[in-house]
């Protein structure tokens, strides 16, 4: 039987694996990413040994056996390499079995420890912020905001910062739907006051609730992006209203943005920096 050595030229041009680290498992999972991060035209064979620093024998034999486990697909001619069908699969698993509450305490904690408000997270369900998460700021009121249930989008800061990642189309069928029922005397229950509002939160990449959920009380919310894009929930901090000056609050919304964005990088998803405006929403 004839050993095939892998060259030892390929091993030099790589870092050094620390010493758990299991070189051919790491090239695989590099691979995946390349294709994953390349073109929709998929990458031939030569593109992916040049971005791997690997002989294109070495690759060759990496990017056949992820095919056969059905990490990649191959399409002739070329061969071209695409993700394969098997990572749909493991993606449903994944996404059944991510425990976002848990994922998202740790910044959660630090959030609330600068604010020294209590900061929440919420999951987006069909236009609602339902919070699955919260941690109380240090010495802060506590707060009687029970998980699981939905809040209302119009009144919330995290319900806002939700509908301006949609199309104003989109958030005059949910509210059509729904209504905007007045929380307190200083809810939005005006679509087009609503639609307007979402365009200063689009513009600051935070919202925020100033007694339109409940009397005294003041938040401020993000949205954070899931793998696809798309909103996939908010983060926000409640504190006691109190006069707080423009400077302050525009600080919060900085701190909750940053939060949202930790939280997006969790998902996979990108930063409300590289977020784009949809179609058919007010700039």
């Amino acid at each position: 039987m004839t050993a095939h050595l892998l060259p030892e030229s390929d091993d030099r041009r790589e870092e050094a694996p620390d010493r758990y680290t299991v070189r051919s498992v790491a090239r695989a999972m590099k691979l995946i990413e390349l294709v994953a991060n390349g073109p929709q035209e998929g990458l031939q064979l030569s593109d992916l040994a040049r971005n791997l620093k690997a002989s294109k024998s070495t690759t060759l034999a990496l990017a056949r056996t992820l095919t056969k486990a059905g990490m990649l697909r191959d399409a002739r001619p070329g061969p071209r390499y695409f993700l394969g069908t098997a990572l749909i699969r493991l993606g449903d698993i994944t996404r059944s079995q991510l425990p976002l509450g848990d994922i998202c305490r740790p910044v959660l904690a630090q959030l609330a420890d600068l604010t020294k408000m209590t900061s929440r997270v919420a999951i987006y369900d069909s236009g609602y912020p339902v919070f699955i998460e919260r941690v109380d700021g240090p010495g802060s009121v506590r707060f009687h905001t029970p998980l699981g249930q939905r809040e209302e989008p119009h009144a919330s800061a995290a319900g806002k910062a939700m509908l301006a990642t949609m199309t104003d189309d989109e958030v005059r069928a949910i509210c059509a739907e729904h209504g905007l029922p007045a929380r307190t005397s200083r809810t939005i229950t005006d679509i087009g006051l609503l639609l307007e509002s979402l365009t200063t939160v689009r513009a600051n990449g935070f919202a925020v609730d100033d007694e339109e959920d409940a009397e005294g009380i003041f938040c401020v919310g993000a949205a954070f992006f899931g793998h696809d894009g798309s909103c996939a929930g908010a983060v926000s901090v409640t504190g006691i209203k109190s006069d707080l000056p423009t400077w302050r609050v525009n600080e919060l919304g900085r701190s909750v943005r940053r939060t949202a964005d930790e939280v997006s990088g969790l998902l996979s998803g990108g930063k409300y920096a590289g977020w784009t405006l949809p179609a058919g929403a007010i700039a």
